[in-house]
């Protein structure tokens, strides 16, 4: 697809080994920036996660969220036909991303020394769960196992000992994804100052570990850590939710003794509570959240959500609606500042993100999500192999 702007990575090219969330997410982040993408899948099944659901029109929901923009070659590494192939991609390749299992790309000769004998202009990031070296070096790692081994269960959910919670999306998938992508930005950045690619060695335990900063250092030394409060803020309060007179949900966001002041006079329409003894500081409100808590829903209770909103926004307190996914979709300010785009697919046109972060030089590439192998034709006959060659290929497994 033409576009009349040019994009930060055009003319990048990013050979990925990818399958599940983090690699993905990387790469299709880099293909919004105009990266092209050959994504190489296992002929037959592909990238496990498009077997995950079959919720957007028979695709799979992770799939569509993080493969956008890419091309599907098929490939199957563990024959001896392949490598010339990968060989030949690499070759004019600047990335090779891969999160395959803890020292499978080593082991087929992708490891970064060898890659750099061959290729010293190649960026390789290897996205694993705990990185290398060390005695989890080979630990099988999945997005919820991270959330537990980096503390993320610790602080999330319930008060209750059987109350944790996991986050309802890939987090730890997510945070990894994110420091790939700008690992692989600053590796390029870093080649064009030096002539060589380097190696980014990102551990998915350590990216969430990095998101897990503040509960970590109000922790320190031995502290007690902050307890786990729900959908509550665990040591500011009141910020949470609260249920309105009309069966609504809000989410409340106070931070500082100026908004508090504010709320009890604008909003709970009682500019004494502010100092009373039990709540003028956050600390204190915090110890006595169950009172404050039940004061507050009592206030509420013979208000519409509507309502509260209002006088809220008249205070010029922080204040959401607690949408569910159908709210996300239909979101006012998503749709406002026009974020919605259609991509192809193998099953036609699908709505699609705007990544966020929009720049007023260019556009996004908003491509489509590939069929498994869409492109290996083509891609091979980039490779100079003919007909005959790709036929022989395809009947031996090997594509």
């Amino acid at each position: 697809m033409t576009h009349s702007t040019p994009r930060p990575l055009d003319g990048i090219t990013v050979v990925s080994l990818e399958h599940a969330i983090a690699a993905p997410f990387c790469t299709r982040q880099l293909a919004d920036l105009g990266a092209r993408v050959i994504k190489v899948e296992r002929p037959g099944s592909g990238d496990f996660a498009r077997g995950y659901d079959q919720r957007v029109d028979g695709l799979a929901s992770h799939f569509v969220w993080t493969n956008r923009s890419k091309e599907s070659l098929t490939l199957d590494l563990k024959q001896p036909a392949a490598d010339s192939i990968l060989e030949g991609l690499l070759a004019k390749a600047d990335v090779l991303v891969q999160n395959l299992a803890p020292g499978a790309a080593a082991r087929m000769g992708l490891s970064f020394e060898a890659l750099h004998a061959r290729f010293p202009r190649l960026i390789v990031c290897d996205i694993s769960g705990y990185g290398e070296g060390g005695p989890y070096e080979k630990k099988k790692a999945y997005d919820l196992l991270i959330q537990s081994e980096g503390g993320f269960l610790s602080v999330t959910g319930g008060p209750g000992d059987d109350e944790m919670a996991k986050a309802g999306c890939s987090i730890a998938d997510i945070a990894a994804g994110m420091y790939a992508y700008t690992g692989v930005l600053s590796a390029l950045m870093l080649r064009d100052k030096t002539g060589v690619g380097s190696r980014i060695d990102v551990s998915m335990l350590e990216s969430l570990v990095e998101w897990m900063g503040y509960p970590m250092y109000y922790a320190y030394d031995g502290a007690t850590p902050p307890p786990r409060a729900g959908a509550s803020h665990s040591t500011i309060y009141p910020y949470g939710p609260f249920p309105t007179g009309d069966g609504g949900t809000l989410m409340l966001g106070l931070q500082n003794e100026r908004e508090w002041a504010l709320f009890c006079d604008k909003v709970l329409l009682d500019p004494a509570l502010a100092s009373d003894e039990r709540f003028n500081a956050n600390f204190k409100r915090s110890d006595n959240r169950d009172v404050l808590r039940q004061l507050i829903i009592e206030r509420f209770a013979s208000l519409s959500l509507d309502e509260v909103v209002a006088r809220l926004e008249q205070a010029q307190i922080a204040n959401a609606r607690v949408n569910d996914m159908h709210g996300v979709w239909q979101h006012p300010q998503l749709r406002a500042r026009d974020r919605w785009r259609e991509v192809d697919s193998p099953v036609g046109k699908l709505p699609s993100l705007l990544p966020p972060g929009r720049n007023d030089a260019f556009s996004p590439r908003m491509d489509g999500v590939p069929g498994l192998g869409q492109h290996t034709q083509a891609i091979l006959a980039e490779l100079g192999l003919n007909d005959a060659q790709q036929a022989d290929l395809a009947a031996g497994g090997v594509v």
